[in-house]
C-alpha cells in the first residue's frame, strides 16, 4: 500500500483559505487515484473531491464545487487541496486517500470504502 501524510491543517476565519497537502510513498504514485474526505464531529467521513491519475480529471461534492480545487504533482508524489471561501460548516478532520487504477467514466461520487490507503489526517477549524 501506499503510505500518505497530510499537512497543512489549521485554524481559520469565515471566508479565509487554506491549502491541504499530502505527501505519498511506497508506491508508484502516478498509478493512484487520490481523494480528500473529511469527517465532523459525529458525523459519517464524506467525500470531498477525487483526481484522476494524470490529474486532468477532477470531481468534487456539490457543497465544495466553486471553492475548493484538487491538484497533483506526480514529480513531487504530492496532491493537493486549496480551499477558498470556508465556511464553519467545512470544519472537519481532512483525509487524503489512495485507490489503485483508473477513476471510472461516470462515477460522480465516491465512498470512503473505495479507497485501499488513507493518510492520519488534519484538522481545520473554521471560525465564524
Amino acid at each position: 500500500q501506499v503510505q500518505l501524510v497530510e499537512s497543512g491543517g489549521g485554524l481559520v476565519q469565515a471566508g479565509g483559505s487554506l491549502r491541504l497537502a499530502c505527501a505519498a510513498s511506497g508506491r508508484t504514485f502516478s498509478n493512484y487515484i487520490m481523494g480528500w474526505f473529511r469527517q465532523a464531529p459525529g458525523k459519517d467521513r464524506e467525500f470531498v473531491s477525487v483526481i484522476s491519475r494524470s490529474g486532468g480529471n477532477t470531481l468534487y461534492a456539490d457543497s465544495v464545487k466553486g471553492r475548493f480545487a484538487i491538484s497533483r504533482d506526480n514529480a513531487k508524489n504530492t496532491v493537493y487541496l486549496q480551499m477558498n471561501s470556508l465556511k464553519p460548516e467545512d470544519t472537519a478532520v481532512y483525509y487524503c486517500a489512495a485507490k489503485y487504477g483508473p477513476l471510472i467514466a461516470g462515477i460522480r461520487h465516491y465512498t470512503a470504502s473505495d479507497f485501499g490507503s488513507w493518510g492520519q489526517g488534519t484538522q481545520v477549524t473554521v471560525s465564524s
